[in-house]
């Protein structure tokens, strides 16, 4: 009897497949058509949000040429009543008396009518883009076009030239407030899609302003403002269609997925239904009373709260996370910061973020650790593997997430691990890095989360991206040392992938690093380089440090090009084409680089060292390129301006193998002005004493007759040279160079830090 009733309960647990697979069915197409209905709508929908955004382009495009046209008439109403020849007698008069009856005028500068002035002028002081709108003025029909220029730090102005007089006696070069046209712009909904506000033609131009969608698609050309040499491109909302555009195709699948559905579930109806000949099932009472013993519900204990992870705090430095593996830095530490980064991302709405790590060999276990936390945080993580940090953030671009985070400890000894942390496009750095370290402190973490976890290679995706875009030429014979770090893995394919010969020194993976230390700033590294560059005869050698984020450069006579010479070139490249751009530069590069970017017709800018505050700089100032003497190089203009080592590598063999008079990399780097100077020197100490040694030296230091700079430690500038001392962000050092036009006066200036050094700290062993 017991073998009977279980036998009957065995049989009516049996899956009836007969019944099941028309519901499966039925429901699959019902939600397949109401996915071709919002296909359908999104399809209809599309021609009118693409004319919206058109309708918005058109009023941006009507809005920007009538502030123009309202202040150029303001400006020619005031013109218009002198006399050019009055004020020609004295030009400079002549136009404090103008300004004084426009105030909205930023600047006036009278010019005589043959432009005399401009045409001898010296454009380093000048003004490369002002001297080229001024002759452009010449040559113009009707009135000149309103262009901009920018003097950095967020001031850009809008800039008219007005002839006085018919034909002109004399020209008004006049600079006014940019903010205007910035806020008619802004003030247009640019109707879900996206509005940029470009200056140059469609070939060649500058992005001014932006506002809405990131992810729209911007269309190739532009509707020209008038009256200027500005332009309205509309970027279009990027619906996700995947069938064809086809309303009548659409509507089709929608009835035909719906009507299968139907059709379906009334079959699965039918068969469902009883026959005459089947037996009711047999009514059970509702309610059955046995002899067990009534428990009663109690209310689960609330699960305790996580244990809080002791971490050193000295970890959390100016820029990234950074310790020493199994004394600051293990696995549950990089699980808590996890965590601490999934809160953050939670607090901003941000979902997804890609994890990369280098070939350390502590890496797998951090990394992993680390997308545990995340996960916990409910944070969905998209792992790359092994991949050099630019591809971290390149990642993050692909794949629209906006965060990533690169388990690398970077040049440092192989003992060292850290985390470099992007969360919504930012580079993280010193107060929201301290903000990391007190989540974990605090035990403020959510822990109860279930992102998901997906591995992906994007390397493939990242060397097409390259190797589509940069072209050398002709083919360059290239030695590439990646000091048996990570980028081993790709460098040599990328740089083969632009057209070049590759020879590959110590690209094997090791997180041992058992040839030389991944750091090419330390011209001890570069030796094997030079070596190998001699014997093979290549035309150059390229260096990379650990995670593939910086740059090194050395010729075939075994010359060390530094990176602030470097970055001299890619300027000269990038404001070819990109007229007038802000070119930023670290506390430690070469006084020449200034002049080098002004006669290339850019706006040079002086920084701190670091990547993300030079990231973050970049993003306030809009500037297309940026260096430090670290060999750290950020390209916007083609690419994305993060920091990339491999691809300035590209860049570089891109400008030396297309040099239209067919130099050589020596030749070229040549023309490239250089001082006697040292490169990095460091001072170790204590970890945290360096910065309290910058601290009295700033309370101490009298540099007499030099022009400080303090903004990232101490730089003191003379008519013939510069000293600085910083205190590194990474490690535990003070970091040293200087500059001068000739020995002696390098020697000078070092005894003079010699001397400011050491009155802050006699004990201090100085390598000069």
């Amino acid at each position: 009897m017991v073998m009977s009733k279980a036998g009957g309960r065995l049989q009516n647990l049996r899956v009836d497949w007969r019944h099941q697979l028309p519901l499966a069915g039925g429901t699959l197409l019902l939600v397949l058509g109401l996915f071709c209905v919002w296909q359908t709508w999104l399809i209809a929908d599309e021609g009118h949000s693409i004319a919206q955004v058109h309708a918005a382009q058109d009023r941006a495009v009507r809005a920007l040429a009538g502030e123009i046209a309202t202040e150029r008439d303001q400006v020619m109403q005031v013109l218009a009543a002198a006399d050019p020849a009055a004020l020609m007698r004295d030009p400079v008069q002549g136009a404090a008396a103008l300004r004084r009856q426009l105030p909205q005028v930023k600047r006036l500068e009278l010019y005589s009518g043959d432009l005399g002035e401009v045409l001898h002028a010296n454009y380093r002081e000048f003004g490369y883009a002002k001297a080229a709108q001024l002759m452009a003025a010449q040559s113009a029909e009707g009135v000149p076009q309103a262009q901009s220029i920018s003097y950095g730090n967020g001031d850009r102005r809008l800039t008219l030239v007005i002839p006085l007089g018919s034909p002109p006696r004399a020209w008004a070069w006049v600079e006014l407030p940019f903010a205007p046209l910035q806020q008619r712009f802004d003030a247009i909904p640019p109707a879900g899609g996206r509005l940029d506000l470009r200056q140059g033609d469609d070939r060649d131009n500058v992005q001014l302003l932006s506002h809405g969608a990131s992810s729209a698609e911007p269309e190739e050309l532009g509707k020209p403002v008038a009256g200027s040499v500005f332009s309205v491109t509309a970027g279009l909302p990027d619906a996700f269609i995947v069938l064809p555009h086809s309303v009548l195709l659409s509507a089709l699948l929608t009835l035909l997925g719906m009507g299968g559905g139907v059709f379906l579930l009334w079959l699965r109806v039918r068969l469902g239904r009883p026959s005459a000949s089947e037996p009711e099932e047999l009514k059970v009472p509702a309610r059955i009373e046995t002899h067990a013993a009534r428990v009663d519900p109690i209310t689960a204990p609330a699960p305790a709260p996580p244990a809080r992870v002791r971490v050193d705090s000295t970890i959390f430095r100016a820029y990234d996370v950074r310790g020493v593996v199994g004394k600051t830095l293990d696995k549950d530490v990089a699980h808590a910061l996890g965590q601490s980064i999934g809160a953050l991302m939670g607090e901003k709405g941000l979902h997804e973020i890609v994890v990369g790590r280098d070939g350390r060999l502590s890496g797998p276990e951090l990394a992993g650790a680390l997308a545990d936390g995340l996960r916990a945080a409910g944070i969905d993580v998209i792992d790359i593997g092994a991949v050099p940090t630019p591809v971290v953030y390149y990642a993050a671009y692909r794949y629209n997430t906006g965060c990533g985070v690169a388990v690398t400890g970077s040049h440092n000894p192989p003992d060292y691990n850290g985390f470099k942390i992007v969360v919504g496009g930012e580079t993280l750095s010193e107060g929201a890095i301290q903000d990391l370290y007190q989540r974990i402190v605090s035990g403020a973490l959510p822990g109860d989360g279930q992102g998901s976890l997906r591995q992906v290679d994007v390397a493939p995706d990242y060397i097409e991206k390259i190797v589509s875009d940069v072209l050398a030429e002709r083919r360059l014979k290239v030695v590439v040392d990646c000091g048996n770090g990570i980028p081993g893995a790709l460098a040599p394919q990328v740089l083969e992938g632009v057209g070049c010969e590759v020879i590959p020194l110590y690209c094997e993976v090791d997180g041992t690093f058992p040839n030389h230390h991944p750091d090419p700033s330390d011209p001890h590294n570069l030796e094997d380089l030079i070596l190998a560059v001699r014997q093979t005869g290549a035309d150059l050698g390229v260096a990379f440090d650990g995670d593939g984020d910086r740059l090194g450069v050395v010729t075939r006579g075994g010359e060390i090009i530094y990176p602030d010479r470097l970055l001299m070139l890619f300027a000269r490249d990038v404001l070819s084409r990109q007229p007038g751009a802000t070119i930023i530069y670290d506390v430690k590069c070469t006084s020449h680089l200034k002049g080098q970017i002004l006669d290339a017709g850019g706006s040079p800018l002086m920084w701190r060292t670091g990547h993300s505050l030079i990231k973050a700089k970049m993003r306030e100032t809009g500037a297309e390129l940026a260096g430090e003497m670290s060999g750290h190089f950020f390209f916007k203009e083609r690419w994305y301006g993060f920091d990339d080592g491999i691809y300035a590598a590209a860049r570089l063999l891109e400008i030396l193998a297309g040099d239209l008079q067919g130099r050589s990399p020596e030749e070229i780097f040549a023309t490239l002005p250089k001082s006697v100077s040292t490169p990095e020197l460091k001072v170790e100490l204590a970890e945290g004493e360096h910065y309290r040694f910058m601290d009295k030296l700033r309370q101490q230091a009298s540099f007499a007759d030099a022009a400080l700079i303090t903004i990232d430690g101490v730089r003191a500038d003379w008519p013939d040279g510069w000293g600085l001392v910083r205190a590194s962000n990474t490690t535990p050092v003070l970091v040293l160079r200087f500059e001068a036009d000739n020995a002696p006066a390098l020697k000078r200036i070092q005894q003079v830090f010699r001397q400011q050094l050491l009155a802050v700290d006699a004990k201090l062993k100085l390598p000069f």
